[in-house]
C-alpha cells in the first residue's frame, strides 16, 4: 500500500463506523417503537432477529420492512421443513399427525402469501401486503390452535416457531405502518 492512501484509512473508517452506528439506531429505535404500540413484538426479538439478517447494518426503514418480510419468508419455509420432517415419525399419535398434516397445508399456503406481500411491499401497495401477511399470521395461530382444539393433552411441537411466525409478521406490519403513517 502506498504512503499516500493510508490517509484515507482513517477517514474511511470514521465514515464506516457512523453509518454503522446509525443502522444500529434505526433498527433499536424502530424496534422500540414498534414493540411499544404492539403488545405482539418483544423488543429483544425485534432486534436480534433484524440484526442477524444481512445487509441489516446499511437498511432504511424501508429496507428493514423488505428484511422483515424476508424473514417471514426463511422463517415458514425452515417450519415446513421441519414439519415434514415430524411427520416421518411413525410412532405420532394420529390427532397429532393430523395436526401436523394440517400445519404442513397452511405454512405451504403461506409461502405462495409472502411472496405475494413481497410482490404488493416493492409496489408500494401496503394494504395487499397487509392481507397477505395477516394471512400468515392466521396460519401460525390456526396451526397452533389445531393442538389445543381436542383437549387431548397433545403439545404442539411447533409452539415456539408458530410465536416467532406471528411475532415476525407483526414486526412486518408494524413496519409498513410506520412507514405508511410517516412516523419513522
Amino acid at each position: 500500500m502506498r504512503p499516500f492512501s493510508l490517509i484515507f484509512l482513517p477517514p474511511l473508517f470514521l465514515i464506516i463506523t457512523i453509518h454503522v452506528a446509525k443502522s444500529q439506531t434505526l433498527i433499536k429505535s424502530t424496534c422500540k417503537t414498534i414493540a411499544q404500540n404492539d403488545p405482539n413484538i418483544n423488543y429483544n426479538f425485534c432486534t436480534t432477529s433484524i440484526q442477524a439478517a444481512p445487509a441489516s447494518q446499511c437498511a432504511t426503514l424501508s429496507g428493514l420492512g423488505t428484511i422483515s418480510i424476508r424473514l417471514i419468508r426463511y422463517n415458514i419455509t425452515d417450519n415446513r421443513c421441519y414439519i415434514k420432517q415430524l411427520i416421518k415419525n411413525n410412532k405420532l399419535d394420529p390427532y397429532a399427525r393430523q395436526c401436523l398434516d394440517d400445519c404442513f397445508e397452511l405454512f405451504s399456503d403461506a409461502i405462495s402469501s409472502v411472496k405475494q406481500a413481497m410482490s404488493y411491499y416493492n409496489a408500494k401497495r401496503f394494504d395487499d401486503a397487509n392481507v397477505q401477511i395477516s394471512s400468515i399470521m392466521d396460519a401460525a395461530t390456526t396451526c397452533e390452535d389445531g393442538f389445543k382444539e381436542r383437549g387431548s393433552g397433545v403439545l404442539s411441537p411447533l409452539g415456539k416457531r408458530n410465536n416467532d411466525t406471528f411475532q415476525l409478521s407483526a414486526v412486518a406490519l408494524s413496519i409498513m405502518n410506520l412507514i405508511q403513517t410517516g412516523s419513522g
